[in-house]
């Protein structure tokens, strides 16, 4: 083998030594990137279930709110059409219904 050849395959491997050193110092690089980029993510999640949760919790109770009034209208409409005797209205202090007058 020439001298040239020899130098030139020394060359060659040089290159790929150098270029495999720096592929893996590249991929351990863009691996940390990877997993901070994956904390980030994380984290964010982790923030976004907790408003979620809150909004949710928030839009609960509105509805429990809500209902409350509502149920608290129609005995208050119950009562008041069972204390005028209107037939099928149920007195809410008695759970009676008021008879049809059939």
């Amino acid at each position: 083998m020439t001298i040239r050849k020899s130098m030139l395959l020394t060359a060659a491997a040089a290159f790929a030594l150098g270029a495999a050193a720096c592929t893996q110092a590249e991929q351990e690089k863009t691996e940390a990137h990877a997993e901070a980029a994956a904390d980030n993510t994380a984290e964010a999640a982790s923030q976004a279930g907790e408003v979620i949760e809150s909004g949710a919790m928030k839009a609960a109770q509105a509805v429990e709110s809500g209902a409350g009034k509502v149920a608290d209208k129609l005995e208050e409409n119950q009562a008041e059409a069972a204390a005028e005797g209107r037939p099928g209205a149920v007195d809410p202090a008695t759970d009676r219904r008021v008879p049809d007058e059939n």
